[in-house]
C-alpha cells in the first residue's frame, strides 16, 4: 500500500471512530475487533493491499510494542487509586504471581509434551502467552480512578503487574535455549527474578513519589504555576524506563510502580472537594488526572496501529492446527486453572473468579515478548513457529473476548454491582 493509501485508510478509521464513538461504545463488540476486521480485510487474507512481516520488522516492532505497553501500564497504574493496604489489592497480586507462574507452567508443559518443543522453547512460549494484556483489556478494566469494583480492579492490577512478573521466565526460556546467561545455581533467581524485580519497583516508587511531591511543593509555593502534565507523564515513563534498564531492572514494573505511587501520593489531594480552601489545589488540577486523559488517547492510537498490523500479518494458512489448539488450551484450560489455583483460599465469590478466569486477554504484551526474543537471537525456524502460534492466540483473543465482553460484563454489572462486586477499603 502506498503512503497515500495509508493516509486515506488511517484518516477514515480515526474519523469514523471519532464521529461514531457513542454508537461504537454501545455495539456488542469491542473497538479492537473492529480494527482487526479492517486489518484482515485489507491484508493478505482478503484484498492483499498490504502485508506486514513481523519477523523481518522485529526490531522496529519491538520498539513500538514496548512503547504501547509502557503507556498502557502507566495508564493502568493511574486508575488504581485505592491505598496499597486495601484488601482489594490482594487478588491482583495473587493473579500476577501465583496464577502467573501456574499459567506459564501449564502452557510450557503443553508446548513440550503436545507440540514437541524443547524445554527452553516451551518455557519461552509459556512466558509469551501467559500474561494478560493492559493494552487490549481496557473494556474489562476500571473505568475511573477510585473504582472499587472487585473484578475490574483485579484485572487492571493483574495486567499492570504481570507484564513485569513474566519477564524472568522469558529470560529463563532464552537461557535454556543458550541465548541468555542464566549461569549455574541461583544466578537466575538472584538477578533475573529478585534483583530485576526489586530494582524496577524501587525505581518506579522513588520517581513516582518524587515527581508527585515536587509538583505539590511547587504549586504550594506558587499557586499560579502551570505545568504541562502531558509532558510530565511521558517524561516519567521515559525516565523510569531508562533508569530501570540502566541498572538491569524491569522497566514494565518501574513504570507501573511509578504511576501507582504517584496516584497514592496524590490521594489525599484527590479526596478534597472541588472547591477546597484557599491555597489548596482542587482534585481536577492533580497532574495524574490530566496525564491520565492524555495517555488514554495515546493508548487508543497505539491500539489502532498495532491491531491493523496484526491483521495485515495474517494469511489463510496462518491458521494451523497447532496454533488454534494452543489458543484453545490457553483460554479454556490454562487460564481458568491458573486463576482458580492462584485464588485458592481467597475471599472472592465463585462468580467473580469465573469472570476473571475467562477475561485473560492476550495481546500486545505477547507480541513484545516475542519480538524481544527474536532480537536476542531466536533461530529463524523456531521464531516462525512461535510467531504463528502467538499471532493466532492474540487474534482469537481479540475475537472471542471482543464478542463476549459486552454481554458478559453487562450481566456482571447487573448481578454483582455494589457489595457483591466490591469490598470496603481496609
Amino acid at each position: 500500500m502506498t503512503a497515500t493509501g495509508w493516509y486515506l485508510l488511517v484518516g477514515a478509521i480515526l474519523l469514523s471512530m471519532g464521529l461514531l464513538a457513542s454508537r461504537i461504545r454501545h455495539m456488542p463488540v469491542t473497538s479492537a475487533l473492529f480494527y482487526l476486521i479492517v486489518g484482515v480485510v485489507i491484508g493478505p487474507t482478503v484484498f492483499h493491499l498490504f502485508h506486514f512481516n513481523p519477523l523481518k520488522q522485529s526490531a522496529w516492532l519491538e520498539v513500538i510494542t514496548e512503547a504501547a505497553v509502557l503507556i498502557s501500564l502507566y495508564t493502568s497504574g493511574l486508575k488504581l487509586q485505592l491505598p496499597i493496604r486495601a484488601s482489594l489489592w490482594r487478588v491482583p497480586l495473587r493473579l500476577a504471581t501465583i496464577a502467573m507462574v501456574i499459567g506459564i507452567g501449564l502452557v510450557a508443559l503443553f508446548a513440550h509434551y503436545n507440540l514437541g518443543f524443547s524445554w527452553g522453547a516451551a518455557v519461552l512460549i509459556g512466558a509469551i502467552l501467559a500474561p494478560t494484556d493492559p493494552v487490549l483489556a481496557t473494556d474489562v478494566q476500571v473505568k475511573r480512578p477510585g473504582d472499587r469494583d472487585r473484578l475490574r480492579f483485579s484485572l487492571t492490577g493483574e495486567a499492570g503487574l504481570n507484564d513485569g512478573t513474566a519477564f524472568p521466565f522469558v529470560m529463563l526460556g532464552l537461557g535454556l535455549l543458550g541465548l541468555h546467561d542464566i549461569g549455574s545455581g541461583g544466578r537466575w533467581l538472584l538477578l533475573d527474578v529478585l534483583w530485576a524485580s526489586v530494582a524496577g519497583i524501587g525505581v518506579g516508587v522513588a520517581l513516582g513519589w518524587g515527581l508527585a511531591r515536587s509538583v505539590r511543593v511547587l504549586r504550594r509555593w506558587r499557586s499560579e504555576t502551570v505545568f504541562m502534565d502531558d509532558f510530565l507523564g511521558l517524561g516519567l515513563i521515559a525516565l523510569a524506563t531508562g533508569i530501570a534498564l540502566a541498572i538491569s531492572g524491569y522497566a514494565f514494573l518501574a513504570v507501573f510502580a511509578a504511576a501507582v505511587t504517584m496516584r497514592q501520593t496524590e490521594r489525599p489531594q484527590a479526596l478534597r472537594p472541588k472547591t477546597p480552601p484557599q491555597g489548596q489545589a482542587p482534585a481536577e488540577e492533580l497532574m495524574s488526572h490530566r496525564s491520565l486523559q492524555f495517555n488514554e488517547q495515546l493508548e487508543r492510537l497505539s491500539e489502532v496501529a498495532l491491531i491493523l498490523l496484526l491483521g495485515g500479518s495474517l494469511f489463510l494458512n496462518s491458521w494451523t492446527w497447532e496454533a488454534v489448539i494452543t489458543a484453545a488450551f490457553v483460554f479454556l484450560i490454562a487460564r481458568p486453572l491458573a486463576v482458580y489455583l492462584g485464588l485458592l483460599g481467597a475471599a472472592v465469590k465463585p462468580q467473580v473468579k469465573a469472570y476473571a478466569a475467562w477475561f485473560g486477554v492476550r495481546g500486545i504484551g505477547s507480541l513484545y515478548y516475542l519480538m524481544y526474543a527474536i532480537q536476542h537471537g531466536l533461530p529463524e525456524s523456531l521464531a516462525l513457529r512461535i510467531l504463528s502460534i502467538t499471532l493466532i492466540v492474540v487474534t482469537l483473543s481479540i475475537v472471542v473476548h471482543g464478542v463476549s465482553v459486552t454481554p458478559l460484563m453487562g450481566r456482571y454489572g447487573r448481578a454483582y454491582r455494589g457489595p457483591a462486586a466490591a469490598v470496603k477499603e481496609k
